[in-house]
C-alpha cells in the first residue's frame, strides 16, 4: 500500500474522535503514527511511558498524544489525554491502512460451496475454501488460503488472516481477529489405552468464540470431546497458545505467548496468564487471577490475586546449589519437626 493510500485526518478531527484537548493547528493533516524518535512531519507520535520522555524535545512529529502534565515540554502540536496509552490504541485503529478500504469480493480461485450463506461486503481471498453450510456475516474477511469448515459460523466484522483454519461446526462471534496459522476446532487430545496401544476418542463437541476475541498466529483451540470449548467475549490470546478440549475462558481474560491449558479447566473473567504459564486439567481459576510467566498451576485457585511458581534465572553455579538444597527440603522439614516436638515435650 502506497503512502497516499493511508487514511488521513486533520488534528481537529482526531481530537474530536479521541476526546482529546488539542493545542495546535486544527487544520494540520496527518496520515500516520510513529514513535517520538521516528515520526515525520505528517505523522502523530505518542508518549505513554515516562522512559521515552527524553525523546520528546527532539521529535519531528506533527503532533504528540500525551498526558497534560507533559504538555509544556512538547515542541509540536499536542493531543492531551489523561490516558494516552488508551488513546494510542484508538489512534492506531484510526490510522490502520486496512481501515476503510473497499472489500475485494470473492477471488476467482476461492472455492465457496453453493450452500454457503454470505453476508454483505464479504471478502474471500485467493485459494480460500468455504465448505457446505457455513455462514459468514456482513463485512467478514477470509484471507488467502484459509479454510472455513462445514456449518461453521463467522460473525459480522470478523477477519481471518491468511492460512487460518476454522473447523466444522465452530462458531465465531462478531469482530473476531484470527491470525495466520491458528486452528480453531481441531480435535482435542483424547485417547483410551488398552495396555498395548491407543484408541482414538472421537471429539464430538465444538468451539464457541465470543465477540471481540483475538487469537494469535499458530495458536490452537481444540474442539470439545462432547460439549463445547468456550471462549468468552473480549478474550485476547497471544501466539503459540494451546487450549485443550472443553476449556472455558471467561470474558476479558488475556493469555500471553506459549500458555498451555489442559482439558476441562475453567478460567474466570478478567484473568491474565503470563507467557509460558501451564494449567493442569480439570482446575477452576476464579475471576481476577494473574499468573506470572513460566508458572505451573496444578491446583484450583479460589481467591483473586497474583500467583507465581517459576523461579528467576541465576548463575548456573548458584542454581546447582539451590537444586541440591531443594532435594534436601523434605529431610530438613522432618528434622525440624522432630526438634520442635522435643522442645515442646
Amino acid at each position: 500500500m502506497t503512502r497516499r493510500d493511508l487514511p488521513t485526518y486533520t488534528l481537529g478531527e482526531l481530537a474530536g474522535l479521541l476526546g482529546a484537548r488539542l493545542v495546535g493547528d486544527a487544520d494540520r493533516r496527518v496520515s500516520g503514527l510513529a514513535t517520538l524518535k521516528e515520526a515525520g512531519p505528517d505523522q502523530v507520535a505518542f508518549l505513554a511511558n515516562r522512559a521515552y520522555l527524553k525523546d520528546l524535545p527532539e521529535t519531528r512529529a506533527a503532533a504528540v498524544l500525551l498526558h497534560p502534565q507533559h504538555g509544556e515540554a512538547c515542541p509540536a502540536a499536542r493531543l492531551e489525554l489523561d490516558n494516552p496509552y488508551l488513546g494510542y490504541a484508538a489512534l492506531s485503529r484510526l490510522l490502520d491502512p486496512l481501515v476503510g478500504r473497499e472489500p475485494a469480493g470473492v477471488h476467482a480461485s476461492a472455492v465457496v460451496d453453493p450452500s454457503v450463506n454470505l453476508g454483505e461486503r464479504v471478502e474471500v481471498g485467493a485459494n480460500a475454501v468455504i465448505e457446505a453450510g457455513a455462514a459468514l456475516g456482513d463485512d467478514v474477511i477470509v484471507g488467502s488460503g484459509s479454510v472455513v469448515g462445514a456449518d461453521a459460523v463467522i460473525g459480522e466484522g470478523s477477519r481471518l488472516h491468511a492460512n487460518v483454519t476454522v473447523c466444522h461446526g465452530v462458531v465465531i462471534g462478531e469482530r473476531a481477529i484470527l491470525h495466520s496459522g491458528c486452528v480453531i476446532g481441531g480435535d482435542g487430545f483424547g485417547f483410551a489405552h488398552d495396555g498395548a496401544r491407543w484408541h482414538k476418542i472421537a471429539q464430538l463437541g465444538g468451539v464457541v468464540l465470543g465477540n471481540d476475541v483475538e487469537v494469535g498466529s499458530c495458536s490452537s483451540i481444540d474442539r470439545g470431546a462432547l460439549g463445547d470449548t468456550l471462549i468468552g467475549d473480549d478474550v485476547k490470546i497471544d501466539s503459540q497458545v494451546q487450549i485443550a478440549h472443553n476449556v472455558q475462558i471467561g470474558d476479558h481474560s488475556a493469555l500471553a505467548g506459549c500458555v498451555g491449558i489442559a482439558g476441562s479447566t475453567k478460567v474466570g473473567r478478567h484473568c491474565m496468564l503470563g507467557g509460558g504459564v501451564g494449567l493442569s486439567g480439570h482446575l477452576t481459576i476464579c475471576d481476577g487471577v494473574q499468573v506470572t510467566g513460566m508458572s505451573l498451576v496444578t491446583n484450583s485457585i479460589t481467591e483473586p490475586g497474583v500467583y507465581s511458581s517459576g523461579t528467576g534465572a541465576m548463575k548456573n553455579v548458584q542454581w546447582r546449589k539451590n537444586a541440591v538444597r531443594f532435594k534436601q527440603l523434605d529431610d530438613i522439614a522432618k528434622r525440624l519437626s522432630r526438634l520442635e516436638k522435643e522442645r515442646d515435650g
